[in-house]
């Protein structure tokens, strides 16, 4: 028995090869796939299945590409109904897998098709549950993300039966390998493991915890977040099908000609700066977003961007393929091309951000935390003002564009894409802060405490 967990951080998100005696299946595919069939070809292995967990909503999945590369067979739970071929698995029913077998456990809650696969081992023993969407470490998923096909309580009361039901009765030694990992916006808290036990679970989960349908479902649906705006696309994507990934790359890997360039922003094309905010802040074309490759940059250019918008992008030379693979995980396709040969050819002015170290923050001026609610309800400085990021731009209409502000987040990658969606919205004077709110405490800023608040 062989199993390798394929966590992908930038998107906090875990796909799964199992094999055994030559034949293996993948669980919850990236959208490039050639990772995966070049495990199975490195050992000597043929894919046979590539089990779905549910209709992803964060990500689009490779398994349509995977079948069609390998020859396997998609299985989805009960009650998914996509419009290409794939088998409908009954709860209960059993696929092998060389010496191993995989159980499909019905487990709606998530979405209605939500579903586990416990995996069982030579002796027929239970060894691992991949629970999809279903369980996290420390959480379980949102239930709001069937925009009014179901409310939120129907589906968190289906999840408390999925969980009493079908988790709960697994033996504590079973290994928990979720498909989301720590900053995942498909739970609410999700912890900073990447896999678990049903005992730890059982121990430290909240949703685990001995309770009633009722008070469950007030636990699960209080304090979610507005999911982001690509969820429910990228959810119809995967139930009915897409191009094939090798196809869009060709036609969003195009090196475009400053005046090429500029034609497309004439054309209504966003301006998508890839490249780390330290390089960024030094230099960039006015009117540039900063979502830098180097942290979740497709989860924020799926939170702040339009998925239909046009995007024209400037990147690190040599990075241009990764950013456009990146964003098609997230089913952002339509990309015009990229500035050939990067920041460096580009030939009239440039637009910068200030950035400073905490010890040069000023507290007379007014200081813009852009974190999670969350994060700054558990400690913030003294006088600052949310201005959560994901809520941008339409929650800076109060601000005064001519006044000085100091931006920070946890620690500077947030607040630089905050400082650049500022400058573009016509702020004369953002500052970003170094090391963010961590870096300000430590040198001594003002906090206010939960306790003080």
């Amino acid at each position: 028995m062989y199993i390798e967990q394929l966590y992908t951080s930038c998107l906090a998100e875990a796909a799964y090869y199992i094999e055994s005696e030559g034949e293996a299946t993948i669980i919850d595919p990236l959208r490039e796939i050639q990772t995966y069939v070049d495990m199975a070809h490195q050992r000597g292995a043929k894919i046979k299945y590539v089990f779905e967990t549910h209709f992803h909503a964060d990500f689009v999945s490779g398994h349509i590409d995977l079948a069609k590369k390998t020859g396997a067979t998609i299985i989805y739970g009960p009650k998914a109904q996509p419009a290409y071929d794939v088998y409908t698995a009954q709860d209960g029913e059993v696929f092998t897998i060389g010496k191993l077998t995989i159980e499909v456990l019905h487990t709606p809650g998530h979405t209605p098709e939500s579903s586990c696969f416990l995996l069982k081992d030579e002796e027929g023993k239970n060894h691992a549950v991949f629970t999809g969407d279903t369980l996290f470490v420390g959480d379980v998923g949102r239930p709001d993300l069937l925009d009014g096909v179901m409310t939120k309580e129907e589906l968190a009361g289906m999840m408390y039966d999925s969980l009493n039901n079908k988790i709960k009765p697994l033996s504590d030694d079973v290994i928990v390998y979720p498909a989301h990992g720590p900053g995942s916006a498909c739970g609410k808290n999700i912890g900073k493991e990447t896999f678990s036990t049903i005992g730890n679970q059982k121990k430290t989960n909240y949703a685990l915890q001995e309770m009633t349908k009722e008070t469950f479902i007030k636990k699960v649906t209080d304090g979610i977040l507005p999911p982001p705006k690509y969820f429910f696309e990228d959810a119809r994507i995967n139930k009915e099908g897409y191009s094939s990934i090798d196809d869009i790359i060709a036609r969003n890997n195009q090196a475009l000609s400053e005046d090429a360039f500029k034609a497309e922003i004439e054309n209504g094309a966003i301006i998508l700066d890839t490249r780390k905010p330290d390089n960024f802040e030094k230099g960039f074309i006015p009117g540039a977003i900063n979502i830098g490759l180097n942290g979740q940059y497709a989860v924020w250019v799926g939170s702040l961007l339009n998925i239909n918008q046009p995007l024209v992008l400037v990147s690190e030379e040599g990075m241009e393929e990764e950013a456009i693979i990146r964003l098609a995980r997230v089913g952002y396709e339509n990309v015009k091309g990229y500035l050939a040969g990067g920041i460096s050819s580009w030939n009239e002015s440039l637009d910068t951000v200030e950035s400073v170290s905490p010890k040069q923050v000023k507290l007379t001026n007014e200081i813009l935390d852009v974190r999670k609610g969350g994060e700054f309800n558990n400690g913030h400085i003294e006088g600052a003002q949310l201005v959560t990021l994901s809520e941008m731009p339409a929650n800076l209409e109060g601000l005064d564009k001519d006044k000085t502000y100091y931006v920070h987040c946890a620690g500077g990658y947030r607040s630089m894409i905050a400082s650049s969606l500022m400058k573009r919205a016509g702020f004369k004077n953002p500052i970003n802060v170094y090391g963010g709110f961590k870096a300000m405490e430590e040198a001594g800023l003002p906090v206010l405490l939960p306790t003080e608040a």
